[in-house]
């Protein structure tokens, strides 16, 4: 899995109660789920004296991360596929481009956090051309200006104020993320518009329509998975991460292959 948001099922496309439903009741009993995981965690120590540093917890996660694929598999990658198949590509983009307009205010935010007022400034840009210019943010004019994207999230300004990146996680639904990502996530959610958005089925709506397109963007991209998909996801997001903190100053091995991820 590899998002930073709560994936619906399929079921989600069914009525406004399912969707309503899986989008707030999932979303949290996913973050109470993180939160009792976490607790054994901390609570029962690594068994296995050969693992990783990074990840002492892997058979653990690994029992998680099979938890995700299956959910992933039946759930929400054949929504992804039907979304991919029925929606035509100038409004995908159009949809990609609206809900990465809307991310510039949690890293105008972030940018902030971290005293990195060239990139605070360079999303500023991007949010109020994108929201002018670009028609509340279906069309990337910004990009065309020169003002690049680059996301911000809580977790990495965490790493830059120094807080350790802590063991590797993999969280029910939520996916892949480290002890430094899992505190960050909920920063990040009051960052979102979509947070302060009043009526309640047209914020679950968008939210829905948030994971299945983001869902939809990776299909491509899974092929290029090689060897055990725990082991190169794990390496992915651990290396994605250390370049984010250093603001793509690191060399990256994966190239744009993290940046989907």
């Amino acid at each position: 899995m590899f998002f930073t948001f709560l994936p619906p099922s399929s079921l989600a496309l069914l009525s406004k109660d399912w969707g309503q439903w899986l989008s707030v009741k999932l979303w949290r009993r996913a973050c109470a789920a993180s939160f009792i995981c976490l607790c054994l965690l901390f609570v029962v120590a690594p068994t296995n004296s050969w693992a990783s540093p990074v990840d002492p917890y892997e058979q653990f996660n690994r029992k998680v991360f099979a938890f995700n694929e299956f959910f992933d598999r039946w759930a929400l990658k054949p929504v992804a596929k039907f979304y991919r198949w029925s929606t035509p590509r100038i409004v995908d983009k159009g949809v990609s481009n609206f809900f990465d307009n809307l991310g510039e205010v949690r890293n105008i935010l972030n940018a902030g956090l971290q005293a990195d007022f060239q990139h605070m400034a360079v999303a500023t840009g991007r949010l109020v051309v994108n929201s002018t210019a670009g028609l509340a943010g279906l069309i990337d004019v910004a990009s065309g200006w020169g003002l690049t994207e680059r996301d911000e999230h809580f977790g990495q300004t965490l790493g830059v104020w120094g807080v350790e990146s802590g063991p590797y996680l993999v969280l029910p639904f939520l996916g892949g993320s480290s002890l430094r990502d899992t505190v960050g996530i909920f920063p990040d959610m009051y960052m979102s518009p979509l947070t302060y958005l009043d009526h309640e089925s047209a914020r679950n709506w968008l939210r829905v329509l948030d994971v299945v397109d983001v869902r939809a963007d990776i299909l491509d991209v899974e092929s290029l998975i090689t060897g055990d998909r725990y082991t190169f996801l794990r390496e992915v997001f651990l290396q994605k991460r250390r370049s984010d903190i250093a603001n793509g100053d690191l060399p990256d091995d994966f190239d744009s292959f993290g940046d989907d991820f």
